[in-house]
This record gives C-alpha cells, sequence and structure tokens, in this order.
C-alpha cells in the first residue's frame, strides 16, 4: 500500500491555506471566525474554512512527479492510499478528481489527522511496516517511522538525514523548487512603471532640481514596495480565480511554484519597508501610503466585484501616486492635471474591463470570473472608456488655453499637438481590446506597444516644443 500526503506532497500547495484565503476572499469576517473555530481544535478550524472555501479540486496545481509515480506504483498492481491533514471534503474532492487512489481519509473536524495522530491511524489499517509513505515535512516524521519505507518529497538536506535515520528504506524525489527569479515574478516589477507618475508633480511643474528627484525617487521606490505588497495579497485572494484564467494560471501563486505562507511573509516585509521608506519623507506621505494599501486592500476583497465602482476606485488608485508625488514634493497640485487624471484613468479603467469581458466571450464565458460583469454589457464599456477619455482631453484642451500654461510654456500652442496625439491613442487603444488584442493592463502593453511609444515620442517633442522660448 503507498499511502500518500496531500499537502506539499501531491499538491504544490497547503490546503489549509488554500481555504482560508478562499474563504477571505468571499467573506471579509473569515480572519475573526477562523479565530473562534480554534477553540474547537485545528481540525474544527479546516472543517469550518473547507465548507466556506470555494475550491475547484480540478484546477489545483498538483505534482506531476508525484501523480506519475502514483500511476507507476498502481501500473505494477500496488494499492493507493490519500490520507492527510486536510479535511475530509478535500481529501474527497481531490481523491474523485484524480482517479488514482483507492481509498481517501482526511480530519474530521474532531481529530486533526497528523503526525503522532496520523501514524496510529496508519498502523491500525495497514500494519505497522504495512504501507510507504509519501511525505514532505518534520512532522510526517513519525509516519515514516512505521513505514516499510519512506519516500520524501522535496524535503530538506536535514529532513532527508532525520528520515533515513527513522526508517530502513528512504527514497527522495525532488521536484522544481522555488528560484528569485520566482519569487521576482510574484512581486510584479513590470507593474511598477505604473508608479513613475509620482514624478508627474515635477515634471507638470518644471521643477527638475537634484533634491526633488531625490525625494521623488523615495517615494517611487515606496510605492513600489507597498503595490507589491497588494499585488501578493490580490494573488493570495484570487488563487481561484487566477487558475481558471488562461494566463493568470501560470502566475507564482497559483501555479504552485511558491508556497502560500511565503506570500503571508511577503505581503508583510514589503509593506513595512515601503512604510519605512515613506516614514521617511515625511507623515503626510505616510498617510498616503497608508491611505493607498486599505483602498487596494478593500478593492481586492470586495470593491473589485462591484460594476461600476470598481473601475472608479481604479481611476483613484492611479491618481493617488500623483497626489503622493506632489505630496512628498510638497507641492499644490494643479486641479487640471487631477481632473485630467480621473478622467483619463477612468477611461483606461473600462478599456481593462472592456478587454476582460471580450476575452470571456472568446472563451464562451457569460461572466468575467472574480468580477461583477456580464458579456451583455460588453457594448457599454467602450462607450465608458471613450466618453472618459475624450473628457480627458478636453481639460487637455482647456488647460493649454488657461493663464497657468502661459507662465510655463512660451509657446503654448505647441501643446494642442499632446491633445491630437490623445484622442488618436484613446481611440484606437478601445479598437485594439475590441478586436481582443489586448491582454495585459493598458499602461503595460501601452508600454510594450510600438504605436504607443511613438505616441510618447511625439507628445515629448510637442511639449519640449512648447518650452523653447
Amino acid at each position: 500500500m503507498l499511502v500518500v500526503d496531500l499537502d506539499g506532497t501531491l499538491l504544490r500547495s497547503d490546503m489549509l491555506y488554500e481555504t482560508f484565503w478562499s474563504a477571505f476572499g468571499g467573506d471579509w469576517r473569515t480572519p475573526f471566525l477562523a479565530v473562534a473555530s480554534l477553540f474547537g481544535g485545528r481540525a474544527a478550524l479546516k472543517r469550518r474554512l473547507a465548507d466556506t472555501a470555494q475550491i475547484d479540486a480540478a484546477t489545483l496545481p498538483y505534482d506531476p512527479d508525484v501523480i506519475a509515480y502514483i500511476k507507476t506504483w498502481r501500473e505494477a498492481g500496488g494499492q493507493t492510499a490519500l490520507v492527510t491533514a486536510s479535511d475530509q471534503a478535500i481529501a474527497d474532492s481531490v481523491a474523485e478528481q484524480l482517479g488514482i487512489f483507492d481509498e481517501a481519509h482526511g480530519s474530521d473536524g474532531n481529530t486533526n489527522l497528523k503526525g503522532s495522530r496520523k501514524a496510529t491511524f496508519l498502523d491500525q489499517r495497514f500494519g505497522i511496516n504495512g504501507f510507504s509513505y509519501m511525505g514532505d515535512c518534520s512532522a510526517d516524521l513519525p509516519v515514516w517511522s512505521r513505514a516499510g519505507k519512506a519516500i520524501t518529497v522535496n524535503a530538506s538536506a536535514a529532513l532527508r538525514r532525520q528520515a533515513e535515520h527513522v526508517c530502513a528504506v528512504v527514497e527522495h524525489l525532488s521536484t522544481a523548487a522555488p528560484s528569485l527569479h520566482t519569487y521576482a515574478q510574484a512581486l510584479r516589477p513590470h507593474q511598477w512603471l505604473k508608479n513613475v507618475l509620482v514624478f508627474l508633480p515635477m515634471l507638470a511643474a518644471h521643477q527638475f532640481d537634484a533634491a526633488t528627484f531625490l525625494v521623488l525617487f523615495l517615494a517611487f521606490t515606496s510605492f513600489s514596495l507597498v503595490a507589491s505588497s497588494v499585488y501578493v495579497l490580490n494573488d493570495l485572494l484570487d488563487l481561484s480565480a487566477d487558475r481558471a484564467h488562461p494566463r493568470k494560471k501560470n502566475r507564482p501563486f497559483a501555479a504552485g511554484r511558491i508556497p502560500i505562507a511565503h506570500g503571508i511573509w511577503l505581503v508583510v516585509l514589503l509593506f513595512g519597508l515601503g512604510a519605512l521608506a515613506a516614514a521617511v519623507i515625511g507623515w503626510e506621505f505616510l498617510m498616503v501610503m497608508t491611505g493607498y494599501f486599505v483602498l487596494t486592500t478593500a478593492y481586492s476583497l470586495y470593491l473589485k466585484r462591484r460594476i461600476v465602482i470598481d473601475i472608479c476606485v481604479l481611476a483613484g488608485l492611479y491618481t493617488i501616486r500623483i497626489v503622493a508625488g506632489g505630496v512628498a514634493m510638497e507641492t499644490t497640485l494643479s486641479v487640471w492635471l487631477l481632473a485630467f487624471s480621473i478622467f483619463f484613468f477612468l477611461s483606461l479603467a473600462a478599456v481593462k474591463r472592456q478587454a476582460e469581458l471580450v476575452d470571456s466571450a472568446k472563451h464562451g464565458n457569460l461572466t468575467t470570473v472574480g468580477r461583477g460583469y456580464h458579456v451583455d454589457d460588453l457594448p457599454i464599456m467602450p462607450m465608458i472608456a471613450i466618453g472618459a477619455g475624450y473628457v480627458a482631453v478636453l481639460v487637455m484642451a482647456l488647460y493649454t488655453n488657461s493663464p497657468a500654461v502661459a507662465d510655463l510654456y512660451p509657446r503654448p500652442e505647441a501643446l494642442w499637438g499632446v491633445a491630437a496625439v490623445l484622442i488618436y491613442w484613446i481611440t484606437r487603444t478601445v479598437m485594439v481590446a475590441h478586436r481582443g488584442h489586448m491582454h495585459d493592463d493598458p499602461v503595460i502593453y501601452a508600454a510594450k506597444d510600438r504605436i504607443s511609444q511613438l505616441c510618447l515620442l511625439v507628445i515629448i517633442v510637442c511639449v519640449l516644443t512648447g518650452m523653447i522660448p
């Protein structure tokens, strides 16, 4: 009999964390309810989370090497059993999905089937040395001590030595381990491009001194760290939704390439470092960063599933970056800049949702997973994007004729070129999304798109021309 553990062995994840984050994503009260459940023991906690969470066994990140080992064992005529500390409902759903186990056993809400309890259970069911056991952590040592054969999966060198000490026959199985590159992917550094917006107040005010640049660079760093902490948190909350997505399923946490427990520590570490950098700038900037974190967390937990509110919040999150830049350099922001920002980024947020709906329609889905929109809403999104985008251009045009421009630009008429380019770019971006060619956030798409890069170059030329005496 081959007995296989689930968490960290058959599965490149841990179902306790999986069920917690799934439940938390659906109900913000989950942490408080989880603490209350702990008074009944870990098994009671697992039962409550399993009952609340929405887990699709078909999309879980299974280890293909472990599955291949189990299939080889069965082909040789051996029997297999899934025995896990995860709840019985989880064990049953996994066993039913894979179809490679003769039986499945898990925690029953009263007894946490882990460590010595699992060892006793297996003794009673199969007898001492009557089974081979495949596991991954130190909690499996009591089981290995009673097994006829110990099989470790991605165990550390120290754990391998301990397994060899308690069991006469030991086999070590190693699969892919997370790399620094994988952790870097989880931070989404390509999204840091959005944080360049903190430099916009400096550019708008033509305040190009070294001191201003250095303080804004520190602000950029703070924003990038805090934003990455939010990205990791969002990935933990969206595990199921990401796995159902054709591209997001390859994200490190969704694919099981980074342990979920590491994600929790990443959130704390990144936010802590970002807050420290913000505190160096000043308490006002720290308050802005705290507000950004709270708003993005609320967005991840609830607001992103509310139609219209979600795109308004996204526009606000972009604008907060500009506000943060103004706070960092201790300057009063132009009303023109804020108005342009709100409408322009509302347009991009609508394009983002439009692209998601087009993708859903292409794959035959009626709704976007984790969002409040229906495919029938698709005709409305480009209307919002075009309308908001053109209003942003109107604000730009009115600003061009304002007295403030005359003070900053000797040739303000050159800025009309910026308005013309924006009309073209916004219209083209909506059409690209309509055709299903936009697979990234519009800002990230623009950074990679040659036409968008050319548009940016023309805008820079227009602005520089306007500055020539």
